[in-house]
């Protein structure tokens, strides 16, 4: 089996094509999440604190010093921007714990729910037809 044909059949599988939609739909809800903490959720966060923009909170390492000849770059540990960070994963987790619980649930469902008795074949009906009318003669 030749390479193309080889990647052409393991790239038409459904589980691949659903995993591609699943991480494109995940690229953009990573978007949205990140849009919603960073301007919904830090915003009134850091006006109850005292008015602290979280983005920019960092510890500063080395100043920046432009008096000097040679150009020193501030160096800091912004660990505002880490805190934005983890309450986007709380925020994406507690989405995805909510959506595996809902298809958990499903699941328990479907397996509780008796399932129907499948309907006779023909022959099996004819069987049947053939048994009631011996049961009626004498």
């Amino acid at each position: 089996m030749g390479l193309a044909t080889e990647f052409k059949e393991f790239i038409s599988r459904g589980n691949v094509i659903d995993l591609a939609v699943g991480v494109i739909i995940g690229a953009a809800f990573g978007k949205i999440v990140t849009s919603l903490v960073e301007q919904v959720v830090m915003p009134p966060i850091g006006l109850l604190l005292g008015r602290v923009d979280f983005a920019h909170l960092e510890w500063v390492l080395v100043p920046e010093n432009p008096a000097t000849a040679d150009v020193v770059e501030k160096v800091a540990i912004q660990y505002g921007a880490f805190i934005n960070t983890l309450i986007q994963f709380l925020i994406v987790a507690f989405v995805i714990f909510m959506v595996v619980k809902a298809i958990n649930k499903l699941r328990r469902q479907q397996a509780e729910s008796p399932a129907e008795p499948a309907a006779p074949t023909a022959t099996e009906a004819l069987l049947a037809e053939i048994r009631d009318e011996l049961k009626k003669r004498p």
